[in-house]
């Protein structure tokens, strides 16, 4: 207990001051010098630990970084809290259980304030830090709160060196702005004071130094050169092993990195490329940061919690930091959101890259949140290269996309690895961009060799949930690198198109896995025409879609530059450039489905059954009703009447009157809406395809509409074409029902998507009941597919008991009944992904 020993000398006396301290003792509040007038206060933009943090290094220091530049004297701690006049001034505190405080130093430097511990923290204990209103900026504005966090130790000192992530710009870039600043992104929280122009160089031909300055924010060091570089040099930035970690272990070598200037500097303004959640989004989880990912690298120092905003109903702001790491901006609330609230975000134009080119406009969007936070753990749905693949190029990057967006701090190339034969290392970066994170090897990899790719569950989801297992693929090199071009094989709409929906999303696809961090609005333009870009790494498809609607009857061009790579960082050979002509139409959008949105199944008020041991629902399920309506089902808390015969696991939480009363009728309520939605009355000019019979067809995007009431998929399997548009969407309306499988029980069929289509853009909107593949689905490893999402007034039932046990019903999608049960046989549900 030696780092209590000046507490312990004073007992109660310590105690007393110190609440004292934390009451706010010369703490300044609003009324302190230069805390007039309509000037912001300053704030705490990031902390490392951050808050809620859990297993934290016992020889951590703790660090806060301000939104501007602070009075070093208005930076104070509790280590000479009894021996000074000044023992009223502390403003960095950090106490343990009991209030007790922490004995320590602090320096500030740059935006950030640090905390050295007298010795090292306690092992599974919860800390709580605190800056008071005492800490001022230059300008004598002091903090307008109290700003307070608290993290959780681990076990053990932190003796893992730290590494470079991420480097802006990258290794062997090539015509690089001359004006452009040089970022490097950490695993984890370095000390401030070991990151300065001895420890981070930049040097020209024949090693001359380049004069500039280093600045130091969240997990980025940037050096900033006093002037433009020369035209078309090579550079070269080393970070040395005097850099070290918050827990004081340096970098287990040297990291030097090369690029070359092109011709001139860079005045394009950066754009924001898109969000998560996106806008419009709704049934956002209550404990979800929110992302947004810029075309190019940013200057950290303006991404900011004064840059990035987030406010609910009357512009109330939401209190929270704000991290910067690749491309992706993270604003983390404090605390969870209200439920069934409407927030809008905003970054300004404060924010500029990293050549100071600011966004040309304030960028805004909105979403609404559900009514629960987001316990499910994220998964790896989809590498490139895949599992057990050979022959890939000793060149290529390495790509692993999630099932819902990550908090990109976590995406480093500690928790994302790869190593070679005898398990030796591969060195290299990792970006993270969109759902897709990429690893980048510093140098091409042997030929003819085996590697292996791990993910741990280290890294975390927007919400905070860890991975839940490792994830771990290998692959197999051929004998030589990729040097062909990609190519764009197919464009939506395609090219000299007339009477384009003006709410149309542009889509085009490539011929092979493609550099996430290059599909941009800067390297993919609709000319004159804002908008978002985002790329699906399963189809190969980047998609662009506007800020909004396209003027009627007018011919727009669409291009897509050089700027765009593959994994191996082959460039296209050339722009490619496609027009198209639009009407006066607006084609259907996905239906929002709120709150509903989690479930992959729910039985109104009546239930859910399973009748089988192979039903697995990979999301939540619910009811209105009470528990004992629940049966044959369990999830992570409870076993809900499982026998035997009837086993079936729930990955998410099961909701009912009993388990989740808020939760379920939210669902129920949001899931009536969006049924309402989906009718003619919503949605007019459904197609007639003149049967009632679907078995057989090969369909296009669009609303159609069951003129006898009914649809029926009996005979053979329907196939729904996308045409290279991965937003498009399908709605089936029917007043009554709705049959998949036969002639006769025993023929199960299938749905199936080609060229795109995604699963969470079909919907069948059934007035009476659904009835999925009545006989059992396929039969062993060739199982029967049913696609979308399903809402039925009377219930959905999928096969019936006493078919095959081994034959299954794979849904992608979600089965949702209004009025009556859901009833589930050897059904495996998955939830769409977002």
């Amino acid at each position: 207990m030696n780092k209590y020993k000046g507490f312990y000398k004073v007992g109660f006396l310590s105690l007393l001051l110190l609440a004292v301290l934390m009451a706010g003792c010369g703490g300044g509040g609003n009324n302190g010098s230069g805390g007039g007038g309509n000037y912001a206060t300053p704030t705490v933009t990031f902390t490392d630990p951050a808050n809620g943090d859990t297993g934290v290094a016992l020889n951590t220091k703790i660090a806060a970084t301000f939104s501007e530049p602070m009075n070093p004297a208005t930076i104070k701690t509790n280590d000479r809290l009894l021996q000074s006049s000044e023992k009223c001034q502390a403003t960095f505190i950090v106490t343990g259980p009991g209030t007790t405080p922490v004995i320590g130093t602090v320096s500030y430097a740059g935006l950030i304030a640090t905390f050295t511990p007298e010795s090292n923290l306690e092992i599974d204990t919860t800390y709580t830090a605190t800056i008071t209103t005492g800490a001022k900026a230059v300008s004598g504005r002091p903090l307008a709160a109290n700003y307070t966090w608290t993290f959780t130790t681990g076990a053990a000192p932190d003796t893992v060196p730290p590494t470079v992530t991420f480097t802006d710009p990258s290794n062997g870039d090539i015509g690089v702005p001359t004006n452009k600043k040089i970022a490097a992104t950490f695993s984890k929280g370095m000390d401030n004071s070991t990151l300065n122009t001895t420890t981070f160089t930049l040097t020209g031909p024949g090693s001359t130094p380049v004069l500039g300055t280093v600045t130091n924010l969240g997990l980025i060091s940037t050096f900033t050169p006093n002037s433009d570089l020369a035209f078309n040099t090579i550079y070269t930035a080393t970070i040395t092993t005097g850099a070290k970690s918050l827990a004081g272990i340096a970098l287990a070598t040297n990291y030097t990195w090369t690029y070359t200037t092109g011709d001139a500097p860079d005045t394009t303004p950066p754009t924001v490329t898109s969000t998560d959640p996106a806008t419009g989004e709704t049934g956002v989880a209550l404990n979800r940061n929110i992302a947004a990912t810029f075309s190019e690298g940013m200057d950290p120092a303006t991404i900011t919690n004064l840059t990035y905003t987030v406010t609910g109903p009357g512009l109330t702001p939401v209190i929270g930091t704000v991290t910067y790491v690749g491309l992706v901006a993270t604003f983390n609330p404090t605390g969870d959101l209200a439920s069934d609230t409407t927030y809008t975000a905003t970054i300004t134009t404060g924010a500029r890259d990293l050549a100071g080119n600011a966004l040309a406009a304030n960028y805004t969007w909105t979403f609404r949140t559900g009514a629960a936070p987001d316990t499910t753990p994220p998964t790896v749905t989809f590498t490139d290269p895949a599992t057990d693949a050979i022959d890939v190029p000793t060149n290529q990057n390495i790509a692993a996309t999630f099932s819902k967006g990550m908090n990109p701090a976590t995406i480093t190339n500690s928790n994302y690895t790869l190593t070679g034969p005898g398990s030796t290392p591969v060195i290299g970066t990792v970006t993270y961009v969109g759902l897709i994170a990429t690893f980048n090897p510093t140098s091409d990899l042997a030929f003819d060799t085996t590697y292996t790719a791990t993910i741990t569950t280290a890294v975390r989801d927007l919400a905070g949930n860890h991975l839940a297992t490792n994830y771990t693929w290998s692959f197999t090199t051929g004998a030589e690198p990729d040097t062909t071009p990609p190519t764009v094989t197919l464009v939506n709409p395609a090219n000299s198109t007339t009477d384009v929906a003006l709410n149309k999303s542009i889509a085009a696809t490539f011929d092979k896995g493609m550099n996430p961090a290059t599909i941009t609005n800067l390297n993919y333009t609709i000319a004159g025409v804002p908008g978002t870009v985002t790329y699906d790494a399963i189809t190969h498809i980047a998609t662009f879609k506007p800020t909004s609607n396209f003027a009627t009857n007018t011919t727009y061009t669409a291009t897509i530059s050089t700027g765009v790579s593959d994994l191996a960082g082959n460039h296209l050979a050339a722009p490619y450039t496609w027009s198209f002509t639009t009407g006066v139409r607006i084609v259907p959008e996905a239906v929002a489905l709120g709150a509903a949105t989690p479930f992959g199944g729910f039985g109104g008020g009546a239930g859910m059954t399973n009748q089988g041991i192979l039903t697995v629902v990979n999301g939540d399920i619910g009811t209105t009703g009470v528990s004992t309506l629940i049966t044959g089902f369990h999830d992570r808390n409870n076993v809900y009447t499982e026998t035997t015969h009837n086993i079936g696991a729930v990955s998410g939480t099961i909701y009912t009157a009993d388990t989740g009363a808020t939760i379920a009728a939210a669902g129920a309520r949001d899931a009536r809406i969006a049924y309402n939605n989906l009718t003619p009355a919503s949605l007019p000019g459904g197609i007639d395809l003149g049967t009632d019979n679907l078995a057989g067809l090969t369909l296009a995007p669009g609303i159609y509409q069951a003129a006898g009431g009914s649809y029926r998929i009996v005979g053979d399997d329907l196939t729904l074409d996308a045409q290279g548009d991965p937003n498009a969407v399908w709605v089936f309306q029917m007043a009554s029902s709705l049959t998949v499988g036969g002639p006769g029980a025993a023929f199960p069929q299938s749905v199936i998507l080609i060229n795109g289509a995604q699963p969470k853009n079909v919907f069948w909107q059934v007035g009476s009941a659904a009835t999925i593949n009545a006989g059992g689905g396929g039969v062993g490893i060739i199982p029967s597919t049913m696609v979308g999402t399903i809402i039925a007034e009377a219930g959905v039932t999928f096969s019936t008991v006493g078919a095959d046990d081994q034959r299954i019903t794979i849904l992608n999608g979600r089965a949702l009944g209004l009025s009556a049960s859901v009833t589930l046989v050897n059904t495996v549900v998955n939830i769409p992904a977002p």
